[in-house]
């Protein structure tokens, strides 16, 4: 029996390499999944994956920023499957040339400023807005969003992110706050250094190898690992657990920034 057996669980961002892994594991785990992207072509393939290997899957093309978008996807998943139990807020801006554009304050469009906002914190409050009714309406549900190590530290460049994310922090805890005892419960996963095709297109192996090297395990982190802790976060073994910013990333935030670097 999988511990997300009944359920159906929306991820958004599922066409990249954390939302693919995730839609599937929630799959394997027995839910119904909504694969929801921007890129329709790529979040097919990933629906395709998971209803031949996995279980019930269908895709969703959608820009989350535009709040009509995000009522067609929810209506969709409603039309499909009759409820969401689950949702995923992973959709965020991460390709290389956008994120180069992404500079100090000083030097920021309100261009790139602007975007960012919108599709890594407008998206996430979107979402939660029109989910939460259907939640409630079927006695609650689990929002896990996805936020960054960059919003809890500063850094001298994607000031827009990281400002975004931390956005994303707050928003959590308001969610979380305002619709506990309808029985909606929303936590925040703050991932470090987790390996994906878009994480090795702009950092080069000297800056791969430094984190690597201020990572407290053995090894970084995959795809696989954030995945698995939505599952928990989306099943009820994690009942109890709402409102928290949970930190997945090898330890990488317990030191400070001269620690792990040599290799004892």
């Amino acid at each position: 029996m999988g511990r997300l057996n009944g359920k159906v669980a929306m991820v958004t961002g599922a066409a990249g390499g954390i939302g693919g892994a995730t839609a599937r594991a929630l799959a394997r785990e027995g839910a119904s999944v909504v694969v929801v992207d921007i890129d329709g072509a790529r979040a097919e393939q990933v629906a395709q994956a998971i209803s031949a290997s996995e279980g019930p899957a269908f895709s969703v093309s959608a820009d989350l920023s535009d709040e009509r978008e995000v009522v067609v996807a929810i209506e969709a998943a409603m039309s499909r499957y009759g409820r969401l139990d689950v949702l995923h807020n992973n959709a965020a801006l991460t390709e290389s040339d956008f994120l180069s554009r992404d500079t100090q304050v000083t030097d920021l469009s309100l261009e790139v400023w602007e975007r960012t906002m919108a599709v890594n914190l407008r998206s996430q409050m979107l979402t939660c807005k029109h989910v939460i009714p259907e939640m409630v309406r079927h006695g609650g549900g689990s929002i896990i969003n996805m936020s960054s190590g960059a919003s809890v530290k500063g850094d001298r460049t994607r000031t827009a992110y990281g400002v975004s994310k931390a956005g994303v922090n707050t928003l959590t805890m308001y969610v979380a706050t305002s619709h506990g005892k309808q029985g909606v419960r929303v936590n925040t996963i703050v991932p470090g250094l987790i390996i994906t095709d878009a994480v090795r297109a702009h950092l080069t192996d000297r800056m791969l190898a430094g984190l690597g090297r201020a990572t407290l395990t053995p090894y970084v982190g995959e795809p696989k690992d954030v995945a698995n802790l939505v599952v928990f976060l989306a099943s009820d073994e994690s009942r109890y657990i709402t409102g928290q910013m949970i930190a997945i990333d090898g330890g990488m935030s317990a030191h400070v920034g001269s620690a792990g670097q040599d290799d004892r």
